[in-house]
């Protein structure tokens, strides 16, 4: 084998050493992203990356991540930053504050959920309902009930001022207890089937913790509560944080990315929104492609609704996962902090993606304000293009070819074939609404847009 072969072997083992999978999982998918010396973001670059106030340097960071990803031992500091739970230009002092102004939140949102239900905290999976669905909802002066005046929203401070009266678990509940419990036991029967190829969750307490963290955040967002897909998402954070309440508020900011995804009303499920962002992609720049689908009955692309939900864990190893998720995130990276849009600021530390956005802008069309993960999806056709017009006569051809391609797509190439996509279509569809304006003024007896801006 040569040199550069066994260094490849080598960089496999050490990404799947970081996240051991069990050897009965044999049907585990393989890992197929290899980091490149000085691409990825490195323990050294990182902590070069801050002044002497301990402040980040955003630019530096912005780009390693995007070229690379991030190395598994410095991960979840970063992504601290990346996900906005710490303003890059905060200091270290202040970042020590409000983690423990947020960890005291989390154990005073936990005691509340520990008087509603012993189960929490108890080091234990609930799978059996812990109430029936058609109990008699009790009055509500009795027992335990709960005052929420205020939810946790803001990145950087403020506290949900949650009041709980003591009462053992068989005394009556209000709805929203009752509602909170009736769910308590569809978490435990998911989390018990989350990543289980991982040695990790072998070990029961860190299944217990996975389980902790979902049922205070159904409490946490009542709106939301639990629905299927959130251990996915939660997963990788309980094995990436020791400690729950750091979990717990990293999980809180990828949910507000995500949480429309998850909202449901009698019309329509909010992932549906994401779909019709993909078909309106999907029709202006590969019209074949979509007739194709659209002639099968997929043309609202309700078989890419897994991909969006628990954002691509299906597709890619759990390794691989982290990789696409930190690039994705890096890549569309916007500054929100009022601080950061001051001048060229804005631009030099937004991502590939948000630099294009801000560049070229955003419009009407719901396409041009589609996340980057929705175009990772197309990029994904994109590359399955011509089997998915050869090999496709159904919609469960379709859903079969999307199973066959789990652990067979590198994410840093699904990343860089998304950005093209996004790019290709925001001028395609620019140029397109400037050529109907062209018409329009053509049609009245208009100088062309050209023609208007010239400087005389």
């Amino acid at each position: 084998m040569s040199a550069l072969g066994r260094l490849g072997r080598r960089v496999s083992e050490d990404l799947d050493g970081h996240y051991t999978i069990r050897p009965d999982v044999p049907e585990a998918p393989p890992s197929r992203f290899r980091p490149k010396l000085g691409k990825r973001l490195s323990p050294r670059a990182w902590h070069a990356a801050f002044n002497k106030s301990n402040q980040l340097d955003l630019a530096k960071v912005i780009t390693r991540i995007q070229r690379g990803g991030i190395d598994p031992s410095i991960r979840a500091e970063v992504w601290e930053f990346l996900l906005g739970a710490f303003p890059p230009d905060s200091t270290n002092e202040a970042r020590t504050t409000l983690r423990l102004q947020r960890r005291k939140e989390y154990a005073k949102l936990k005691e509340t959920c520990q008087a509603m239900d012993s189960a929490v905290g108890s080091g234990e999976v609930v799978t059996l309902p812990r109430i029936d669905e058609d109990e008699v909802k009790p009055k509500k002066d009795e027992g335990i009930r709960r005052r929420q005046t205020k939810k946790h929203r803001d990145d950087e401070s403020g506290s949900s001022d949650l009041e709980q009266t003591n009462g053992n678990e068989n005394a009556a509940m209000d709805d929203s207890v009752k509602n909170w419990k009736l769910i308590l036991h569809q978490i435990g029967l998911d989390v018990v089937r989350t990543d289980r190829m991982l040695q990790f969750y072998e070990v029961p307490q860190n299944q217990a913790r996975l389980w902790d963290i979902l049922a205070l955040y159904a409490w946490y967002d009542q709106e939301i509560g639990y629905c299927q897909g959130m251990s996915d998402l939660c997963s990788p954070l309980v094995v990436l944080y020791t400690d729950d309440a750091d979990a717990f508020w990293v999980f809180e900011r990828i949910m507000a990315r995500v949480r429309a995804n998850f909202l449901c009303t009698e019309k329509a499920v909010g992932v549906q929104k994401q779909l019709e962002n993909l078909a309106s992609i999907m029709k202006l720049m590969d019209p074949k492609l979509h007739q194709h689908l659209e002639q099968l009955g997929g043309g609202n692309y309700i078989f890419s609704f897994r991909m969006v939900m628990v954002l691509f864990r299906r597709e890619f190893s759990f390794a691989d996962t982290l990789y696409l998720w930190e690039m994705m995130w890096a890549s569309e990276f916007v500054p929100a902090s009022p601080k950061d849009w001051k001048s060229s600021k804005t631009y030099s530390w937004s991502g590939k993606f948000g630099k294009q956005l801000l560049k070229i802008g955003t419009t009407k069309d719901p396409g041009s304000n589609a996340p980057m993960a929705v175009f990772c999806m197309g990029a994904i056709f994109e590359m399955q293009r011509t089997r998915l017009l050869k090999e496709t006569q159904g919609l469960d051809d379709v859903v079969k070819l999307l199973n066959e391609i789990t652990g067979k797509v590198d994410p840093k190439v699904a990343c860089k074939k998304a950005v093209k996509l996004h790019r290709a279509y925001l001028h395609k569809h620019v140029l397109g609404v400037v050529a109907m304006i062209q018409d329009v003024r053509s049609l009245a007896g208009l100088k062309s847009l050209e023609e208007g801006m010239e400087v005389h």
